[in-house]
């Protein structure tokens, strides 16, 4: 997992010590900033822009607060217990950021935290935060529990979300007063899906230090209007970079990112760093079972294989999601079941048996009928790899595809 220098985190731990900034941050090299064919792409026979471009504005910020990474920053999504401690640290040994999920307990965070540290490096400096960041999902997460974890781990940041429709932005920044008090050094990121959200956020007393833009590809849980639908990142995006014009907020993009290409479309459009998450859940070190992955990657065409529904929330017994939120899941029986009329109360039953079989990997498929949630891009996803494989995969194609694509602007 290493890098092709020596370790990317050896390399981080040992800047950490001889180089601060003023705010006694690592200082990262050149090395970690924008790919040179990306800031030729922008710059060279480029016309004066009135538009925000945060994958270079931002670049010596990120590279001094994560020093360990390369550009362009991919991150992998806090996804609930199936981003564990493997998946995290085998990104962030690759130069990305790694995140820890939401677990199926309050008091998984700080086991899966304490597990991740034992999968460091040797070199790991434990006076440094932890090279992997922490989800947090607002609405039903325990406030206590994630301070404690954050004092006792340091992790590099904790990425808030899905507040309470009750509590909104007044439930977030009661999280962030808090966490940041338990942790100073830890970066808050707030995910949003729509505009006003953004807005609420960077206009608080407590805003955060990066902002995900999550598009309605994304898989899971999203931010939808009164319809049921959403605005892709290629459009969220950068409404929201405008909109945000005067803060000194890095933007993420998110949804239905699963390789180079989308890659460099968040950045064509102002992202500062690309997340993925149905990507890294064909991964080997990802804490899923196997007839759920085996679906992520048997999947096609994900934008009718996929849906935004509650139904399988419900079939799993878990209610109380806030209105604002629903989740994307690829269709199976289930589904369509209920679709012609089959009452909840049998596809109940129907779903709570196939569960119940011996392994349970029945659940998941065409002929399933348990969740599979995963992003509109899950029909670019064909197969299982190492993490890190994919992250160095995707940055790769990314600078390869900027690249080609600065020789649009060359007379030559």
């Amino acid at each position: 997992m290493g890098m092709r220098r020596k370790s990317s985190l050896t390399w981080y731990f040992q800047r950490w010590k001889t180089r601060k900034n003023d705010d006694g941050v690592g200082i990262g090299s050149h090395e970690h900033m924008i790919p040179r064919p990306l800031a030729r792409a922008f710059s060279r026979h480029s016309p004066k822009m009135d538009f925000p471009i945060h994958s270079l504005s931002h670049k010596h910020r990120l590279a001094a607060t994560y020093p360990w990474t390369s550009s362009p920053l991919i991150i992998s999504a806090p996804m609930r217990v199936m981003s564990g401690p493997d998946l995290a640290v085998s990104v962030s040994l690759s130069g990305g950021i790694g995140f820890i999920g939401p677990g199926l307990t309050p008091e998984s965070t700080s086991l899966d935290l304490a597990a991740a540290k034992s999968v460091l490096p040797p070199d790991h400096n434990p006076e440094t935060l932890l090279p992997i960041g922490v989800g947090f999902q607002l609405w039903n997460g325990s406030l206590s529990h994630a301070s404690s974890a954050l004092s006792t781990h340091r992790p590099c940041a904790a990425w808030l979300f899905a507040p309470s429709t009750q509590g909104g932005q007044s439930e977030v920044d009661q999280w962030t007063t808090t966490l940041r008090a338990a942790s100073p050094q830890t970066q808050i990121w707030l995910q949003v899906g729509t505009v006003s959200a953004a807005l609420a956020a960077a206009r608080s007393a407590t805003p955060p230090d990066v902002l995900v833009i999550q598009g309605c590809e994304a898989g899971g849980h999203g931010q939808v209007n009164l319809h049921g639908s959403g605005a892709g990142f290629i459009t969220l995006l950068p409404e929201i970079a405008d909109a945000l014009r005067s803060s000194n907020i890095p933007l993420f993009a998110a949804g239905g990112i699963s390789d180079g290409r989308g890659a460099v479309a968040a950045l064509g459009v102002g992202a500062a760093g690309v997340v993925m998450g149905t990507r890294f859940l064909a991964s080997k070190q990802a804490r899923i079972c196997k007839g759920y992955q085996d679906e992520v990657v048997r999947a096609s065409e994900g934008s009718t294989s996929t849906v935004r529904t509650q139904l399988y929330n419900h079939l799993r017994g878990t209610f109380g999601w806030p209105e604002e939120y629903s989740p994307r899941t690829v269709v199976n029986r289930s589904w369509r079941e209920e679709r012609e009329g089959v009452p909840f109360d049998e596809l109940k039953r129907k779903h709570d048996e196939l569960v119940a079989q011996a392994d349970g990997n029945e659940a998941w498929g065409p002929e399933g009928r348990t969740a599979t949630y995963a992003g509109a891009g899950v029909g670019l996803v064909r197969e299982v790899r190492d993490a890190g494989d994919i992250v160095r995969e995707v940055r790769e194609q990314a600078c390869t595809i900027v690249k080609m694509l600065g020789q649009l602007a060359d007379p030559s």
